[in-house]
């Protein structure tokens, strides 16, 4: 009988959130509240909160409570690599990129794990953040073999960079390992993007080879959790 209460809570607000009927930013009962109107313990509410939270229904600031996300997220492939620019471009949407730093230097240890290479080597760090519809909602901080791209100007970085590195330089760019997390916010996320409320970010960690197998860069591209929903094709292997 719980598991049912539960389920009826999560579905009766994941469909009002999805209905409109509860707009982005619209503040949800507490726990007490939610037990008493549906007869049954906070055990339950918190259940069904969880899982509202988990299917990106809602967010929770601790000492304040659980808040609506906006649902019209726009969608971020998981596999195959595409250029800020492509998925603009694909979303339709208006968008400007940001340059805060376009800097040539030694690696230091974690950049020289990340690339393997020694960590007197240089690159290229390149931070920007990225603008659609007049909010900062993606933070790239890409990171490039000096030996393998020479050279970098905020120019080109205002730019495409991939477009720069396989139609000027004509490097042959061919896959990715990506790693993907939540992690809590730093003060430069909440310095160089329209952060909000939000605590924490999607970080998306990309390992980048070329065609002969050689990884030339490292990127870390954080996302404001409510604008995006990460998506992929998955076919079931008979065996």
């Amino acid at each position: 009988m719980r598991e049912n209460k539960y389920l009826q809570i999560y579905n009766e607000y994941s469909n009002q959130i999805h209905s409109g009927q509860l707009l982005p930013g619209a503040k949800l009962p507490s726990e007490s509240e939610l037990a008493e109107a549906y007869g049954t313990s906070r055990e339950t509410v918190r259940k069904a909160l969880n899982l509202l939270f988990r299917e990106g229904y809602i967010h929770k600031i601790k000492g304040r409570g659980s808040f609506v996300l906006d649902m019209t997220r726009m969608d971020f492939p998981i596999t195959g690599l595409i250029s800020f620019k492509e998925m603009a471009d694909t979303l339709g949407a208006t968008s400007r990129t940001l340059v805060k730093e376009t800097l040539n230097e030694p690696a230091g240890s974690a950049l020289a794990r990340h690339l393997q290479i020694p960590h007197e080597a240089l690159v290229w760090k390149v931070t920007r953040a990225r603008e659609i519809e007049g909010e900062r909602i993606i933070l790239d901080k890409d990171y490039f073999r000096a030996d393998i791209v020479p050279f970098l100007s905020k120019e080109i970085a205002e730019g495409s960079l991939y477009e720069y590195l396989e139609q000027e330089m004509g490097l042959k760019i061919s896959y990715a390992k990506k790693l993907i997390s939540v992690e809590p916010s730093t003060e430069e996320d909440h310095s160089l993007l329209d952060l909000k409320n939000y605590t924490h970010i999607v970080v998306v960690r990309n390992y980048v080879y070329l065609e002969n197998t050689m990884l030339f860069q490292y990127t870390e591209s954080r996302h404001r959790l409510d604008k995006f929903q990460f998506v992929d094709f998955a076919r079931r292997v008979r065996r």
